[in-house]
C-alpha cells in the first residue's frame, strides 16, 4: 500500500484555474482563494498502479524461483527484461494460472500476476480456478479440507431435514410440585422462571437461576383458597400471570405471586349471559393475547368466552356466545388466539370447533360442527407458528390437524391416544414440523408417555416413556428448547439437551447443593480485633454444642419443668393455663390460703387494732354508733340450765 501510494503522489497533477493571478486582482480586488485545488486522473493513475505491481511481482517471483532451482543469474535477467517488456506494452488482462511444481512456469504463462504474491503453500498445488482475494491463511489444506467441509454440511443438512435429532431429551430433570395432578404450566417468554398448579390448590414458583441442585421452589401460594388451579400462562412481556381456576373468578400475579387484578363475577339469575359483567359459573380454561399485553381471555361453563382488560376489572371487555345447530347454549372446554391475535378459538362439548372475528362477536367465522365426539371435553386448541393449522386434542382419544382456510375436514387425525383429563395438552414444536401431546394410563397399567408426530405425514416419529402416571401438560419453549411436563402424580420433568438447549435447566444441575446448618455452627458473626485492649476485646464465639452442655450444667437453665397438674389446681398451679393475661391472673390468684384456725377468732384478731385506731368507718360514726358488743363464748349446757326464768324470756 505505502508503494502505491508513492506512486501516486509522484504522478504529475494537472491544476485547475481559469483566470490568471493578475487578470483577478484587477476585477475582484484580490489575487486568489487560496490554495489552488488539485484534479488527478484517476485512469491512468490505476493504469500506472498496475503495471508497477505487474513488475514487482515479477521480480519477487523471480527471486523465489532462482532460490529453489539454482539457475544461472542471466536467465533470471532475461527473464526479467523478458517482463518488463511484456509490462511496458498496454495488453488485456488475463485470468492468473498456478504453475505446478514447474520452475520455468513463467515461461510457460502468458498470464500476468496481479496484486500480492502466491504464498509457498500454493506454488506447488494445482489449481484451475481464479485467486480472489487475499491470500490463503498457512494452515489452508486445500481440497482435502474443502472435502471435509462439504462432509459436515451434508450432515448439518442432514440433521436439518430431520427433526427427530432436535428433540432434546437426552437429560432429564424432576420437580417435585406435590402429590396430586400437576394440571397446570408456565413458563415467562425469557424461561427464566417456572410455575406450575395442581390438583392441590398450590401454585409454585420455580427460578432456574437460583435453584441448585436440590430443586426446591422459592414460593409456594394458594391464590383461590380451594379451587383446583386449569390453568396458567405468563403475559407476552412476562410481567403478569393469569391464573384460571375452578371457580368463576380469574386472576392475575404479578411475578412474584401478589394480586394484581381479580375479575368480577356475574349475576346468574340474568338469562342473556352477555347482559351480567362476569362468568357466572366455573372456569374451564384461559389465555393471553399474543399482541396486546392487557388483554386475556376465559371461558367457562356459563356457556361464554370473554375477553378482558387488565387495566378495566369492573366488566368484561366482550363476550362471545357458542351455539349449536340448534341455537342452544353449548358449554365451551377450551379457547385460544390465533397467532396474529385476530381470530378467537373455543372447542365446545358439543363436539364443535367455533372461530369468530376477535373484533365480531355475533357470528362464527369459521366453523366446525363435527370436530370430535359429541359430549366429550376438547382439551386443548393451538394455533401453528405458522398461523395456518390448527391443531386439537379431543377427549374422544384423538389428535387433529385443520387448516382454517378450508375448516370442513381434517388435515390429519390420530387416534389412539388416551386422555382421562380435561386439560390434555398439545403443542407445536419450535421449527414447526412436530405436533408433541401426552398419554393418559391408568394406575399400574403402564407408563404415560409423550408423543411425538411429523407434522407433514402425521407419523409417529418419537415417544418417550414419563413416568407411571397420565401425562396431562406440556410445553416447548422456544428460546430455552426444552420441554416440560406435567403428570398426573405431581411431578414436572423438565427435558434438556447439553448442546442443543439454552439456559434453563442447565443452570440448576450445575450447582451443588446447600449444606444444612449443623449444631455445631456459630450463633452469630464473630468480628476478630486482635490488637484491642482486654477490656474492649470481644469473648471467643463458641459452637451451640459446646453452649449447650455448658447450661446444662447450671441449675437454673437446667431446671426441669413442672409436670402438668391433672384435676383442679392446687398451690398457684392451673391444671392448664396459657400465656394470656386472664391465665396469669387465674394463676396468681388461685393460691394456697388454707388456714385450719379458728375462723372467730381470725375475725377478732384484728377488733383490738380496729378500736384502738380506727381509720375508715368508725370514725364517721364517733357520736351516733353504738358501743360494739360481741358475743361472748358459748357457755356450757349447765350454765344455761342455772340462768334464771324471767332472764330467759327477756332474750
Amino acid at each position: 500500500m505505502n508503494e502505491a501510494a508513492s506512486v501516486i503522489e509522484s504522478f504529475p497533477c494537472l491544476l485547475a484555474s481559469d483566470q490568471s493571478d493578475g487578470d483577478m486582482a484587477s476585477v475582484m480586488g484580490f489575487s486568489g482563494f487560496g490554495k489552488k485545488a488539485r484534479t488527478f486522473d484517476l485512469d491512468a493513475i490505476f493504469e500506472q498502479t498496475r503495471r508497477t505491481a505487474i513488475e514487482r511481482s515479477q521480480q519477487v517471483l523471480e527471486e523465489r524461483q532462482k532460490e529453489e532451482t539454482g539457475d544461472s543469474s542471466h536467465t533470471a535477467k532475461a527473464s526479467s527484461s523478458k517482463q518488463r517488456d511484456r509490462a511496458s506494452a498496454p495488453a488485456p488482462r488475463k485470468k492468473e494460472e498456478s504453475s505446478s511444481g514447474s520452475t520455468n512456469s513463467d515461461a510457460d504463462s502468458d498470464s500476468e500476476l496481479i496484486g500480492p504474491p502466491v504464498p509457498k503453500q500454493l506454488t506447488g498445488q494445482e489449481d484451475d480456478e481464479d485467486l480472489v482475494g487475499p491470500p490463503l491463511p498457512p494452515g489452508y489444506r486445500g481440497s482435502i479440507a474443502d472435502d471435509e467441509d462439504d462432509d459436515d454440511d451434508d450432515m448439518e443438512d442432514d440433521e436439518d431435514d430431520n427433526p427427530v435429532k432436535k428433540i432434546p431429551d437426552t437429560h432429564e430433570i424432576t420437580l417435585q410440585h406435590g402429590t396430586k395432578t400437576v394440571s397446570a404450566l408456565a413458563l415467562d417468554p425469557s424461561g427464566a422462571r417456572l410455575v406450575t398448579g395442581g390438583y392441590d390448590f398450590d401454585v409454585r414458583f420455580w427460578d432456574f437461576a437460583g435453584m441448585d441442585a436440590a430443586l426446591n421452589s422459592f414460593r409456594t401460594i394458594q391464590p383461590c383458597e380451594c379451587h383446583q388451579i386449569r390453568s396458567l400462562q405468563y403475559s407476552i412481556t412476562g410481567d403478569v400471570i393469569l391464573v384460571v381456576s375452578g371457580n368463576a373468578q380469574a386472576k392475575v400475579l404479578d411475578r412474584d405471586g401478589f394480586p394484581v387484578m381479580e375479575c368480577p363475577k356475574g349475576d346468574q339469575y340474568i338469562v342473556d349471559m352477555a347482559n351480567t359483567k362476569g362468568h357466572t359459573a366455573m372456569l374451564n380454561s384461559g389465555c393471553w393475547h399474543p399482541k396486546i399485553k392487557d388483554e386475556f381471555m376465559t371461558c367457562s361453563n356459563d356457556g361464554t368466552v370473554r375477553t378482558w382488560d387488565l387495566s378495566s376489572n369492573k366488566k368484561h371487555k366482550m363476550c362471545f356466545k357458542p351455539r349449536s345447530l340448534q341455537g342452544k347454549k353449548v358449554t365451551p372446554t377450551c379457547c385460544t388466539y390465533s397467532r396474529d391475535g385476530k381470530l378467537v378459538a373455543a372447542g365446545c362439548q358439543d363436539g364443535t370447533i367455533q372461530i369468530w372475528d376477535r373484533n365480531l362477536s355475533v357470528h362464527t367465522k369459521f366453523h366446525c360442527r363435527q370436530a370430535h365426539a359429541p359430549g366429550t371435553d376438547t382439551s386443548c386448541l393451538t394455533f401453528s407458528y405458522d398461523g395456518t393449522t390448527l391443531a386439537s386434542r379431543g377427549g374422544d382419544d384423538t389428535l387433529k390437524t385443520w387448516d382454517i382456510r378450508n375448516f370442513k375436514k381434517p388435515l390429519n387425525v390420530a387416534t389412539g391416544l388416551s386422555a382421562f383429563f380435561s386439560m390434555t395438552d398439545c403443542c407445536f414444536s419450535p421449527d414447526d414440523k412436530l405436533l408433541v401431546t401426552g398419554t393418559s394410563v391408568k394406575k399400574d397399567e403402564g407408563n404415560g408417555k409423550l408423543v411425538f408426530f411429523d407434522r407433514a405425514s402425521f407419523q409417529k416419529v418419537y415417544e418417550i416413556d414419563v413416568t407411571n402416571a397420565g401425562v396431562v401438560r406440556c410445553l416447548w419453549h422456544p428460546k430455552l428448547n426444552q420441554i416440560m411436563v406435567g403428570t398426573g402424580n405431581g411431578l414436572a420433568k423438565v427435558y434438556y439437551d447439553p448442546v442443543k438447549s439454552h439456559r434453563g435447566a442447565k443452570l440448576c444441575v450445575v450447582k451443588s447443593k446447600r449444606k444444612e446448618r449443623q449444631a455445631e455452627t456459630l450463633t452469630q458473626d464473630y468480628i476478630i480485633t486482635p490488637h484491642a485492649l482486654p477490656m474492649f476485646r470481644e469473648a471467643r464465639q463458641r459452637s451451640t454444642k459446646k453452649q449447650l452442655e455448658k447450661d446444662r450444667l447450671d441449675p437454673m437453665k437446667s431446671h426441669k419443668p413442672e409436670p402438668p397438674v391433672t384435676g383442679p389446681g392446687r398451690g398457684g398451679r392451673v391444671a392448664a393455663h396459657g400465656g394470656t393475661l386472664s391465665s396469669f391472673i387465674v394463676k396468681n390468684i388461685a393460691l394456697d390460703k388454707t388456714d385450719d384456725s379458728n375462723p372467730r377468732q381470725a375475725i377478732l384478731r384484728h377488733a383490738k387494732e380496729a378500736s384502738e385506731n380506727p381509720y375508715w368507718v368508725a370514725p364517721a360514726y364517733t357520736k351516733t354508733q353504738p358501743d360494739a358488743i360481741f358475743q361472748e363464748e358459748e357457755e356450757s349446757d349447765e350454765e344455761a340450765d342455772k340462768e334464771p326464768e324471767w332472764k330467759k324470756r327477756k332474750i
